[in-house]
């Protein structure tokens, strides 16, 4: 058995996780950590994890998790990389489900997420994971640097195109809506249901902190340069990303429905949807499915992909548990057969 930590046990994405890993047939969730709740059991927090963890939660300390085979971190951002060195010395492997690992130029964090970077040498070090395209790197990881949530869908929206040079990568757009369970668990005027509900709003417009990250991972695909316009948008609902990506053929010809299936036909977690499909993030809700479908309106010459996750999942813990099983040799989808809630 996989013996597993998660610090920062009591928010959105370490509670995801604890369901998640509940069923794992191969994982021993062994620590759990918060600084708030120690002493608590997790259960008592999260009564619906009655019956499946009756572990306290304890204090986010080295000595309480170098016993773990990998340990997880769903913590804000500039958390992790305070224990991350202590833990690899230890040789336990580490996924980071926070900012602290994915860009790989320390003056572009630093400018991005503010302060100083406390371990700047790990970055060249931490593998980006995203299993689609990085899947032998992850396999070897002791650093998995687990996406950002509308990274993940605006990056499988957009690979098979820029990978098949069928694009114009000088004009890609992405038009991406969240639901506030994406902003975290922590109060905020802003996520309050009498601020979001029946309300929708565009935020970030002049620069969010994953641009960065969406830009850094695009240009690799080809090893040039891309230019996106990204605009993140706060719907009224719970969980779930729609990413509606735009970009200029200069492949007149293309056959695009074909292109997207072949390039995903052997990934477990992307389903590219029938022609003319519109997916909705209903039906991928509770899952580490990513959902696309590809549409080219009035035959023209853009190409618009409707890309959809939830952000817990896909975008954030499930991700993050395809990642362990890649660096453990498991299953890809063990832990993570769910189905979609419905309705």
């Amino acid at each position: 058995m996989i013996k597993v930590g998660i610090v920062g046990g009591t928010g959105y994405t370490g509670v995801e996780l604890l369901r998640l890993l509940a069923l794992h047939p191969d994982v021993d969730v062994s620590v759990v950590t918060s600084r708030a709740e120690k002493g608590l059991r997790v259960d008592s927090v999260y009564p619906s994890l009655r019956g499946f963890n009756d572990l306290c939660f304890v204090e986010p300390a080295i000595e309480n998790l170098t016993q773990c085979n990998v340990v997880f971190f769903a913590t804000p951002n500039a958390t992790a990389m305070l224990m991350a060195e202590g833990l690899l010395a230890e040789g336990v492997k580490l996924i980071d489900l926070s900012a602290d690992f994915r860009l790989k130029d320390v003056a572009i964090w630093e400018q991005w997420y503010g302060g100083k970077h406390a371990c700047p040498d790990l970055l060249k070090e931490a593998v980006y994971g995203l299993p689609e395209t990085n899947r032998s790197a992850i396999k070897k990881a002791g650093l998995v640097a687990n996406p950002g949530c509308y990274p993940t869908a605006v990056q499988l929206g957009f690979m098979p195109l820029i990978e098949a040079g069928v694009v114009d990568t000088n004009m890609l757009i992405a038009d991406a809506k969240s639901g506030v369970s994406g902003a975290g668990r922590s109060a905020s005027v802003s996520a309050l249901m009498s601020e979001a509900g029946e309300s929708f709003k565009a935020y970030g417009v002049a620069g969010h902190r994953h641009l960065p990250e969406i830009t850094q991972q695009l240009n690799q695909v080809k090893g040039q340069h891309v230019n996106l316009t990204f605009t993140p948008h706060l719907v009224p609902m719970v969980r779930g990303i729609h990413a509606t990506l735009y970009a200029p053929l200069i492949d007149q010809g293309v056959e695009l429905q074909s292109l997207f299936e072949t390039y995903y036909e052997n990934e477990l977690f992307v389903d590219v949807l029938p022609e003319g499909a519109h997916p909705d993030t209903g039906d991928v809700r509770g899952t580490n499915r990513c959902q696309l479908a590809i549409h080219r309106p009035q035959g023209g010459n853009v190409v618009t992909v409707l890309s959809v996750i939830d952000n817990l999942v896909k975008g954030a813990s499930g991700q993050a548990v395809h990642n362990m099983n890649i660096m453990f040799g498991l299953d890809e989808d063990s832990g993570l057969r769910q189905i979609g809630l419905y309705p």
